[in-house]
């Protein structure tokens, strides 16, 4: 995720990082600009196209295309934003989980293993949803070996049974009570939440038909502004239409970025960050 000065307005304006939509339209706007030249040329040199109000039919379906876009932009950062909130809820569940069990276990052994099953967990929970497996980014414990880890189809999973079975075998050894078991169980439960609740985000995009009719209408809107501003405009059609392009596709193009925010895009959400702040959290509290 980019971190920038939302104040710093003329910075912003100028710059132009690797994920900016004006580097990845470029070749793009080029051909399209080349397309109206051609088109503005033709009709002003050979085809003497003259039509009475050439801009109210463009008008008119702009203003429903940008009312698409909206809908479309809204979609995806409500998808961005529901993502952020479910790991601010691993966040503090993971610090509740680990602040109460840090007053219930009175072995170093019992800590150390609870410790390194929650980092596993987010870490796996992280690369699960990229699709990744990073073997770094686990630690063995006494129930889950690295070969185990490894052959795992859902390793989320694989963590969330060995940490039940550690809380079970501390109430069978009668170092947690029946009450403190039920009070530790929401936090339990909610990570199998959480994770479930990213994965119903990634596995469900936006509706096909809706993705690919807006993009042919924002084609279609675009190849067909010359054509009838240019008798009006001129070459001035060209800018026009460059500038139309940029507008319309920056705003999907973002939109595609964002619906997905737990990959490793420059928008996407700062995963690393959170999963390495949660580790510095617990090893505060369980150590």
């Amino acid at each position: 995720m980019v971190t920038y000065n939302p104040k710093d307005w003329f910075t912003l304006i100028i710059q132009f990082h690797k994920s900016d939509t004006f580097r990845r339209l470029f070749w793009s706007l080029v051909s399209i600009g080349i397309y109206a030249g051609i088109i503005v040329y033709a009709e002003a040199h050979f085809l003497h196209v003259s039509t009475k109000n050439p801009t109210v039919m463009h008008s008119i379906l702009g203003f429903v295309l940008s009312m698409l876009l909206v809908f479309r932009t809204n979609s995806a950062y409500d998808r961005w934003w529901e993502g952020r909130k479910i790991w601010g809820s691993v966040v503090n569940n993971s610090r509740n989980l680990a602040l109460k069990l840090s007053t219930i276990m009175v072995h170093e052994k019992d800590r150390l293993e609870v410790k390194h099953l929650i980092v596993n967990y987010v870490f796996s929970f992280k690369n699960h949803l990229r699709g990744k497996y990073i073997q770094e980014d686990f630690t063995q414990t006494d129930t889950i070996k690295l070969a185990q880890f490894a052959d795992a189809n859902h390793k989320p999973n694989l963590i969330a049974k060995s940490l039940y079975a550690k809380i079970n075998s501390l109430y069978q050894n009668k170092d947690i009570s029946g009450d403190q078991l039920i009070i530790l169980n929401e936090e339990l439960k909610s990570f199998t939440d959480n994770c479930g609740a990213c994965e119903r985000i990634k596995n469900t995009p936006i509706p096909y038909s809706y993705n690919i009719f807006l993009k042919k209408m924002i084609f279609l809107y675009c190849i067909s502004l010359p054509i009838f501003f240019g008798s009006e405009f001129g070459y001035t059609t060209v800018a026009i239409t460059i500038i139309v392009l940029y507008v319309f596709a920056s705003i999907e193009l973002i939109a595609e970025e964002i619906e997905d925010p737990f990959g490793e895009d420059d928008n996407d959400l700062p995963l690393d960050d959170i999963c390495n702040r949660i580790k510095t959290n617990l090893n505060e509290i369980l150590n």
